[in-house]
């Protein structure tokens, strides 16, 4: 196969059909309102249907569905990498992006794929919304945070994040205290009351089977934990949020 022919081949039809790549800051602007956690800017976006909009954009393939999907796939590269940039966990980042390409192996049908590239949009665009600061911290309590993401369902001690970076616990005490405003067995366990929100929202996992997944030392200390964080039982935010999706 002569790729150099072919490449001259496809220049001289792009040329000749005027065909031109849309401007980078509209797709940076874009990449910057999921970053920011800007909610209303995106959903903007979603709403107008820019993800279909061709204008402008690379024919990555013939066939039409498959073109989206290659787009897809750009998209929520750029996107896991600008998020990291700007203070998400890699090890979330990188899971959430794993998560989204495998679910085109699902997608038959373009509406299909604008509902799932919504979705992705909006799923990292609440997630940076809900970060605090993380882009201004120190390369050691990033580097925690994600430890912390990436073993949520065990048993995490300010030990073990010390073990992990070769530091002492005082050093990472101190860190999370200054750039955080909170402890390391504070955030840990806030870390873990969000997994179990998310799960009691969205899997039929029973409140025991959450509970011992995230390594809580019994059901009764889990509800009360979790009752001072929400103000309800774990059994009632359940049966109140149950299947909701993002808003």
């Amino acid at each position: 196969m002569n790729f150099h022919k072919d490449w001259e081949e496809n220049e001289i039809m792009l040329s000749e059909n005027e065909v031109t790549h849309r401007q980078q800051n509209d797709e940076y602007m874009f990449y910057q309102s999921v970053s920011n956690g800007d909610v209303d800017a995106v959903q903007d976006n979603i709403d107008h249907h820019r993800f279909l909009d061709s204008s402008g954009t690379g024919t990555l393939s013939r066939d039409p569905l498959q073109n989206l999907k290659y787009h897809f796939v750009v998209s929520v590269a750029l996107i896991t990498r600008i998020c990291t940039e700007k203070g998400m966990e890699m090890e979330r980042a990188f899971r959430l992006s794993d998560f989204y390409i495998q679910k085109l192996d699902d997608i038959n049908s373009i509406p299909e794929l604008s509902n799932l590239h919504s979705q992705m949009v909006m799923d990292y665009t609440v997630r940076m919304k809900n970060l605090r600061h993380n882009a201004n911290l120190s390369k050691t309590t990033n580097e925690c945070l994600n430890y912390i993401y990436a073993n949520v369902n065990d048993r995490i001690t300010i030990d073990d994040l010390a073990d992990h970076l070769n530091t002492s616990t005082s050093h990472i005490s101190r860190l999370f205290k200054e750039e955080l405003g909170i402890s390391p067995s504070d955030y840990i366990r806030n870390v873990k009351l969000d997994k179990a929100k998310n799960l009691l929202r969205f899997s039929d996992y029973s409140i025991i089977e959450i509970s011992n997944y995230l390594t809580f030392s019994s059901q009764s200390h889990f509800s009360k934990l979790f009752f001072e964080d929400t103000g309800m039982t774990p059994k009632k935010y359940r049966e109140t949020y149950y299947g909701t999706t993002w808003k």
